[in-house]
């Protein structure tokens, strides 16, 4: 089920925005076994005056906000992280060190799913 929207600078091309969605699917896949159908991720491209780090403006910057069904290990959340962050980087070449991740835990029953249930009712 993992929701994913994802923050960055304007300015990347159709092919980059295309890998970068795909990569960071697989990521998601790959490091907590999640099924391909359940994962979503969303790109919102972000104007550089609209963005300060560490009070620079504009400077380049990825935000990923993970929603996730709650029960993932420690360990399966740090291979996400890791994960997403570097698919960013393969396929927009902002380095790691700019990009940001994170996780909100959802409670079964505070989650909708496919046919409009609770992740719970629809037994996950």
């Amino acid at each position: 089920m993992p929701i994913i929207n994802l923050q960055i600078m304007q300015g990347h091309t159709a092919v980059q925005k295309t890998e970068l969605l795909k990569n960071m699917t697989q990521a998601v896949v790959d490091s907590i076994s999640a099924p391909l159908a359940s994962v979503r991720v969303v790109i919102q491209e972000v104007p550089r005056e609209n963005v300060i780090v560490a009070g620079e403006l504009g400077k380049d910057m990825a935000l990923a906000t993970v929603g996730l069904i709650a029960g993932r290990t420690e360990d399966q959340k740090a291979a996400l992280i890791a994960a997403l962050a570097a698919s960013v980087e393969q396929s927009i070449g902002l380095s790691i060190q700019n990009v940001r991740v994170i996780l909100l835990d959802t409670p079964t029953t505070d989650m909708g799913v496919a046919g409009g249930k609770t992740a719970k009712a629809a037994g996950r």
